[in-house]
């Protein structure tokens, strides 16, 4: 640890539980108290008791609102005036926009060019002016900032600022007056707001609470600052509400003197919880919602035994993502299927292997020849069946019927 490090660890940090408890008097009413229900499914399914912070009900689907609105709340008149600027592409430009409407004071959000239409309509929706700038957030930020001193603006950092943090705190101080069980906190960690926010207050509240951050692996910045790693940070995560590649000064502080320990989940995992969710809870969560989950599926160990509440922090995904997400579980679970069937090209042969599946209860969904593209020989075929099982068993007596009927078949894997 370098000289500046230890300065810094020794300082007292810059929000304490009554900054929050301020900012839930300050924000109450125009919030939503989001439930915290215990799941019992998933309490059976992991081997803990599983609490969940349905955070995806706030009116823009995520937390973010408790920060923004904080942070607006607290602006002089002057400031007000002029108004607010941020760089976003996601669900801190939308909680901003929203309660800036709603206060009547004007707020520009830089995006970058490549940020989705939606995305972009949804924040204009809200009242906000949106100016595209760059290819990368990054160019979007830098503009922000020249943006900030050309027009006089007030600039509302996504996470890295005290009034932000308080806000987000308040997550915490609800969970725990609705479920004072709990003993360990899952939180996912992009910036960092969030989990310095909710440890703060749940540390006040009760001292001995373990709380875990969660990062997904493309994006580990948090996870490399605490473990002196150097892993890269990049790729298309499901998670992008969580996909920070630089730590904030700010919450770094928070995250090295509370967390017990920061976990890294696959995107697998992130698309095995989102589907669960949905199946389970009936409800809709973006891929940094379901970190807090894809860390109990992944880290079991960790959590067996304990009361764990989740945060569901943003149900913001699109919906073709989503439709891709649950297919691929199905595929998964051996639910849907694709096999590759070598055939030879004669009459009849496609109606006996319909009737293996008809006598295995296998429903098709579709179907591809290919006699051109194949190292088959002239005569042969390659035939793709797309099929519906009811697990995977199911599957596998489909498989064993067919090679007992002496077909070469093959299943596609989902990666």
């Amino acid at each position: 640890m370098n000289t500046l490090s230890k300065i810094e660890s020794a300082l007292p940090l810059p929000v304490t539980v009554d900054d929050i408890l301020a900012a839930r008097a300050r924000i109450s009413g125009a919030i939503v108290r989001t439930p915290t229900l215990t799941s019992k499914t998933l309490s059976h399914m992991l081997g803990a008791k599983v609490y969940l912070k349905f955070e995806n009900l706030q009116f823009t689907a995520a937390y973010k609102e408790r920060g923004a609105l904080n942070r607006l709340l607290l602006l002089d008149d002057a400031a007000r005036d002029k108004g607010v600027i941020a760089a976003s592409a996601g669900n801190h430009a939308q909680g901003l926009a929203y309660h800036g409407a709603r206060l009547g004071l004007p707020v520009t959000i830089v995006m970058p060019r490549t940020t989705p239409t939606v995305k972009v309509m949804q924040t204009e929706g809200h009242g906000a002016t949106v100016v595209l700038h760059g290819e990368t957030f990054d160019d979007a930020y830098a503009h922000a900032r020249t943006l900030e001193v050309e027009r006089g603006l007030t600039f509302v950092h996504p996470f890295d600022e005290p009034d932000i943090i308080a806000g987000q705190g308040t997550v915490a101080l609800e969970m725990l007056e609705d479920a004072p069980d709990i003993d360990t906190l899952a939180i996912p960690i992009g910036g960092g707001g969030l989990f310095s926010g909710m440890g703060t207050a749940a540390r006040a509240m009760k001292p001995d609470m373990r709380l875990i951050g969660i990062q997904a692996e493309l994006y580990p910045s948090m996870y490399d600052y605490i473990k002196d790693a150097d892993l890269p940070c990049s790729g298309d995560t499901l998670a992008e509400g969580i996909a920070v590649k630089e730590p904030g000064q700010l919450t770094r502080r928070f995250v090295e003197r509370l967390a017990n320990d920061v976990v890294l989940v696959s995107e697998r995992s992130l698309e095995q919880a989102v589907s669960l969710l949905l199946q389970i809870e009936k409800t809709v969560v973006e891929g940094a919602g379901a970190a807090g989950l894809a860390a109990m599926l992944s880290h079991r160990e960790m959590f067996a035994g304990r009361t764990v509440g989740l945060v569901l922090c943003g149900g913001n995904i699109d919906t073709r993502l989503l439709a891709n997400v649950l297919l691929r579980d199905l595929a998964r679970s051996g639910r849907l299927a694709r096999l590759r069937i070598r055939l030879q090209d004669r009459p009849g042969a496609l109606y006996h292997v319909a009737r293996i599946f008809d006598e295995q209860q296998v429903n098709i969904l579709e179907l591809a020849h290919q006699r051109i593209f194949t190292n088959l020989p002239v005569k042969g075929l390659s035939l793709d069946v797309e099929c519906e099982t009811r697990d995977g068993e199911h599957l596998d007596r489909l498989i064993v019927a067919l090679r007992e009927a002496s077909y070469d078949v093959s299943p596609i894997e989902v990666a």
